[in-house]
């Protein structure tokens, strides 16, 4: 058995089932392995697509996403899916080919040290040098991929090692392990109940580590037990459903929105899942007033503006259960957070009959959530389109609404999507993107066509990178270099060999994504947006005040 050979037997007792990447002379031997094999080796067009399917994998099933791709260039085009998916904390294993080991010590032909060049956006890298210890470094990859907290890790592989027989009695893949999550330390929850117990207006910023540990049962009987409003970050969509009269929706935009004020009044936030890279601290504690309780897997980041008074560190739906048996609020009042809710469902509905056109980006955020059911998936692109979808569209059940945040990443909608669909074919997709995001991977269209995956991609077109020239506007009153000019995205939709819609008017919206949903191929959708509303959104938060809440916080 070769060492290729037993990179597969290994990704196989792993349980993947697919890899997304491209062929190269250097992963050839990976690839004639995977012929008969139980995994599907999905071809992309460009490699970042083919990161980006793995990354959105990852985060929907809690197993690691694989990809793959030659040494040099394609490595390097690798490494922006790879990032995100750490920074997201996706489950995510890379795989490189490279030189033979024979030449690496000179000048070689698309050589680069992808060991050094991954270990930044990696949790954890290596390249196997020795053939016999292929099994031992699959299992650690995926072994650290996807303990928490979850991100990327990296095999690099030397096309002279992938050729080479294994000796007998290495041939043999590892078994995967299965751990227990510990439990958190009783004096830490006895703690964090007595401060729960005490405080007159706590709130709890949920964040995508409730997700990840599928806590979102516990949470929400967690906050209806204790009467505590949640606000989740944009990556905790889900947590609990906006539809509950404990939530108060999604916290993030760089603004003073709404539920700033209720960070404002409260003297104690329970961060649960919550990782600074969501939302930092200055922004929902910036004077300190309010106590802190990190309720989490893991412990928390050093950071000045983050100090809890007490971490609980363990299995979250255990700590949250342990802490209700130790906690009372039975003496105080709701929390004034509370009154912000009507607030917020006046301002999500305020544009619900809009026919101005082009859209204001609020309606088509709107139309799409009374369009989707409870447990289909929108992923967002990044761009201006995402701080709307951000504040506007609000989920219902856990992984139904996934932003890139952490790493922020332009294109990865639309190969996502692909993933997602690849994960939950009964259920329906929309990756919503800008035209510039659309842009960057547009060729992955073939790829969902090849493959068989139906989603929808609904493209908000205003002719330019409208999140940049809405923060210029903002810190230097105009904008500069962000306009380009676009193709006719029907046209290019059709010459993909999938269906194209263009909207042209504000009634076209809904009739058009539920045709569009009920199709058996990819569909575009080219809607033209207004984003003068980004200016007028500024405009509004900048003004708010206590005095214009009307004293309900």
């Amino acid at each position: 058995m070769k060492a290729a050979e037993l990179l597969v037997r290994s990704l196989e007792k792993e349980g993947v089932q697919y890899i997304f990447g491209l062929p190269g002379e250097e992963n050839m031997a990976v690839l004639d392995a995977l012929i008969g094999s139980t995994i599907q080796f999905i071809p992309v067009r460009h490699e970042q697509g083919g990161a980006f399917m793995a990354d959105v994998y990852g985060r929907l099933t809690g197993k690691a996403g694989v990809c793959m791709s030659t040494l040099g260039p394609g490595a390097t085009n690798l490494m922006t899916g790879v990032a995100d998916a750490n920074l997201d904390s996706a489950p995510l294993v890379a795989i490189t080919g490279q030189v033979s080991t024979k030449t690496m010590h000179k000048e070689s032909h698309q050589y680069l040290d992808l060991v050094s060049m991954f270990r930044p956006v990696t949790k954890w890298n290596t390249q196997i040098a020795q053939r016999d210890t292929v099994g031992e470094v699959v299992r650690k990859a995926f072994k650290l991929a996807e303990s928490e907290k979850p991100g990327a890790t990296h095999i690099d592989l030397p096309e002279d090692i992938a050729d080479l027989p294994v000796r007998e009695g290495h041939e043999i893949p590892l078994n995967p392990q299965s751990f227990c999550d510990a439990e958190a330390a009783d004096v830490c929850i006895r703690h964090a109940a007595k401060l729960i117990s005490q405080a007159r207006n706590p709130m709890i910023l949920a964040g995508n580590g409730v997700i990840r540990a599928k806590a979102t049962a516990a949470l929400i009987h967690f906050a209806e037990t204790l009467n505590i409003p949640v606000t989740n970050t944009f990556m905790g969509k889900g947590a609990i459903p906006y539809t509950h009269p404990l939530s108060l929706w999604t916290v993030g935009l760089q603004a003073r929105d709404y539920i700033a004020f209720g960070f404002d009044q409260s003297d104690l936030i329970i961060a649960v899942g919550y990782d600074l890279i969501e939302y930092g601290p200055t922004k929902w504690n910036p004077e300190h007033n309010s106590q802190v309780i990190h309720v989490s897997m893991t412990p928390s980041e050093v950071d000045r503006d983050y100090m809890p008074e007490v971490e609980v560190v363990g299995a979250i739906a255990t700590s949250l259960e342990r802490i209700i048996s130790y906690a009372n609020r039975s003496e105080h009042a709701a929390p004034a957070a509370l009154n912000l809710r009507p607030l917020l469902w006046e301002d999500y509905t305020a544009e619900a009959n809009d026919t101005s056109f082009p859209l204001k980006p609020q309606k088509v955020i709107y139309d799409l959530r009374q369009v989707l059911r409870s447990q289909d998936i929108l992923i967002s692109d990044v761009g201006a389109h995402k701080m709307w979808i951000a504040r506007h569209y609000h989920a219902i059940e856990p992984n139904t609404c996934l932003i890139s945040n952490g790493f922020a990443a332009m294109g990865i909608a639309l190969p996502g999507a692909i993933a997602a669909k690849l994960v939950y074919p009964e259920r329906k997709v929309v990756a919503v993107t800008g035209d510039g995001g659309f842009m960057m991977n547009m060729q992955e269209l073939e790829t969902a066509v090849r493959v068989g995956t139906a989603f929808v991609v609904l493209i908000f077109n205003d002719g330019g990178y409208g999140l940049i020239e809405w923060k210029q506007e903002v810190q230097y009153g105009r904008s500069a270099f962000v306009k380009f000019g676009n193709p006719d995205f029907v046209a290019l939709a059709e010459a993909m060999g999938v269906k194209g819609y263009r909207i042209n008017s504000a009634a076209e919206l809904v009739p058009t994504l539920k045709r569009a949903l009920a199709q058996e191929v990819p569909v575009v959708i080219d809607c033209p947006v207004d984003y003068r509303e980004n200016a007028k959104l500024t405009k509004k938060l900048g003004e708010l005040s206590v005095a214009t809440l009307g004293g309900n916080v």
